[in-house]
């Protein structure tokens, strides 16, 4: 893997195994040199993703302060249907919340040819997005009979150090057929998701530029 802005892959690479069957989640990565610039590309991605009626995505942070700096950058963007979930959220507020995103998402998934319908004969038009922003801490406990969300679309915003948070996420946020976005700044993260990547046996390759046509 090497360090590349998402602006610069401009032609998409060979498909991956993994891409080659849609029952199976994709894994892509976004390198950016500085952690601040995770960020930006986030909100570009964001704005792209809005093209897409049926895109409910859920974003991971491993930290509140950091949780709290995506949702302030996020809230500016219109179309986009906010929730958060971190640790001192009282439990029932925290049930609520995902209830609400488990039926927009049930709702969504389930109409995936409308969708594509819809977004064929309005090419440019932005639609609303269902998203939601977590910390580990608040993922849903599937162990302890809580539902998964199974998004459509699964970003990590802060690459967890462990295969075993990866897997995690995945496993409580994720749709079977769903895409998982790594963003990573720097060869320290880098080296973390390849690590990962190797651990897990995965593939994940640099995201291409119409990742959002491929659900």
């Amino acid at each position: 893997m090497a360090i590349d802005a998402v602006e610069a892959s401009s032609s998409s690479p060979s498909p991956s195994p993994l891409s080659s069957h849609s029952s199976q989640p994709r894994h892509y990565y976004v390198a950016v040199d500085r952690p601040q610039f995770k960020m930006v590309t986030m909100v570009d991605l964001l704005r792209v993703a809005r093209k897409r009626s049926s895109l409910p995505t859920v974003l991971c942070c491993s930290s509140r302060d950091e949780l709290d700096a995506v949702c302030s950058a996020v809230s500016n963007l219109p179309n986009v249907s906010l929730d958060s979930l971190y640790s001192d959220l009282a439990e029932a507020e925290r049930m609520l919340i995902l209830d609400k995103f488990r039926q927009a998402t049930t709702k969504l998934n389930h109409n995936p040819a409308a969708s594509a319908k819809v977004n064929n004969e309005t090419e440019n038009e932005e639609h609303e997005l269902f998203m939601m922003v977590v910390t580990d801490a608040c993922l849903p406990h599937v162990s302890s009979g809580e539902s998964s969300i199974c998004a459509r679309v699964l970003i990590n915003h802060e690459l967890p150090t462990k295969k075993e948070t990866y897997l995690r996420r995945m496993a409580t946020c994720l749709a079977a057929d769903g895409i998982v976005i790594n963003m990573v700044a720097g060869a320290g993260e880098v080296m973390t998701l390849k690590s990962i990547e190797e651990s897990m046996g995965l593939v994940i390759e640099q995201m291409p530029i119409d990742i959002f046509e491929m659900l």
